[in-house]
């Protein structure tokens, strides 16, 4: 059967993709080429929307929008249908074709285009197959919701590490606070060591400026008998301001280096207690962890149950209309055997009035064959007599 469907798919319908027996299942797992064989027969208005991406958004996009189509077409479509489809379980590919075969032979043959079709249709059906597929759609989003809810939820799962024992833990404890004490002793004895040089320097200064005078003084003395008293003032002046220039800038340099040291022994520090401070954090917030994943299991299957009643309500609903059109079905079937219980009574009534008035017609007219039979034997007795009496007097 399938080569036959291969073949009218290839050769007549000519979808844009070759079938072969082999890659049966597969070509009509997502729903792509059904769709493009009712778009074929003018049925599919909205194949543009469909798409040929084999992920499982895609495929409930393109099945639900065939659904309409194929009940409008009486093929038998739902759930377990399309999901033994996308699946690709042997033989459910096949079926599904050759009922959408069959059913567009026969629409072939009556003429009838999709729109004609489903004015015909009895408004009931339409509005139980368009419930049908409304509760089909939502059923698969929300079974893609909770799917996505699981993941996040497992994605969202701490993994808390198993507490140490309280010995380590002093042990770290201990281990830490002897090298923070060892840092901040070697801090210490730096800061004593550039304050210890800081002192030196300044003693060079003081006495750097007596000496500098003693010298100016003797080379002002030299001086005074070569050049003139303006360019001496000014090679002093300019000597001044280097030596202050100098002396400015070695003061920065130190502020900036001690400034830079305390920075980073303050950083240090705030760096200890803030490890400090999160590892009590860590602590404590262990359990708050385990609440909070356990929190977010029981919204999740709050989310499941209130997704669960929706879902057994629309079902709910759906039996409840498949009853009401159980029993609408089962009222015309009642209304139409009655009516043929009563063309046959009317036939058989009719014959038997046949039969009588047949009957009455053949007794009426045995009745007057009688009397014309007696009738006519009167004539013939008078007749028999009155030539009797002829004879007899001879006239």
């Amino acid at each position: 059967m399938s080569e036959i469907l291969c073949e009218w798919l290839n050769q007549e319908v000519k979808t844009s993709q070759t079938v072969s027996p082999k890659s049966f299942a597969k070509a009509f797992s997502s729903g792509y080429l059904i769709g493009e064989v009712l778009h074929k027969f003018e049925l599919q208005d909205d194949f543009s929307e469909f798409s040929q991406s084999s992920v499982s958004s895609a495929k409930l996009n393109n099945f639900s929008r065939l659904e309409p189509t194929l009940h409008l077409l009486g093929v038998q479509f739902d759930q377990k249908v399309a999901s033994n489809i996308i699946t690709e379980k042997p033989g459910a590919a096949t079926k599904l074709l050759y009922q959408l075969y069959t059913a567009l032979q026969k629409k072939k043959r009556s003429g009838l285009t999709g729109a004609e079709m489903q004015t015909m249709q009895p408004l009931s059906t339409m509005r139980l197959q368009n419930m049908k597929s409304e509760a089909f759609r939502d059923q698969r989003l929300s079974r893609r919701r909770q799917n996505e809810i699981m993941a996040k939820i497992q994605a969202a799962i701490i993994q808390i590490p198993k507490p140490t024992s309280n010995r380590t833990l002093k042990a770290i404890e201990a281990q830490k606070m002897m090298k923070k004490k060892r840092e901040a002793e070697d801090v210490a004895n730096e800061i004593m060591e550039f304050e210890a040089l800081l002192k030196k320097d300044l003693q060079a200064k003081e006495s750097t400026p007596k000496a500098s005078l003693d010298t100016a003084a003797q080379t002002t003395a030299d001086l005074l008998s070569t050049y003139s008293d303006d360019d001496y003032i000014k090679k002093i002046q300019k000597r001044l301001k280097e030596d202050a220039f100098a002396r400015e800038q070695r003061e920065k340099r130190r502020r900036r280096l001690l400034m830079d040291q305390l920075i980073a022994h303050e950083a240090q520090e705030e760096a200890y207690r803030e490890e400090q401070l999160i590892n009590r954090l860590m602590r404590q917030s262990q359990q708050e962890r385990r609440i909070a994943v356990q929190l977010m299991h029981v919204r999740h299957e709050k989310e499941v149950l209130w997704q669960n009643r929706i879902f057994r309500e629309k079902q709910y609903e759906e039996r409840r209309l498949k009853d009401f059109q159980d029993a609408l079905d089962r009222e015309g079937a009642l209304a139409r055997q009655a009516k043929l219980e009563f063309e046959e009574q009317a036939i058989r009534e009719r014959e038997v009035h046949e039969h009588i008035a047949v009957e009455r017609a053949q007794a009426l007219y045995q009745k007057h064959y009688l009397a014309c039979a007696e009738i006519l034997d009167q004539i013939l007795d008078l007749s028999t007599k009155v030539a009797e009496y002829r004879l007899l007097t001879n006239k």
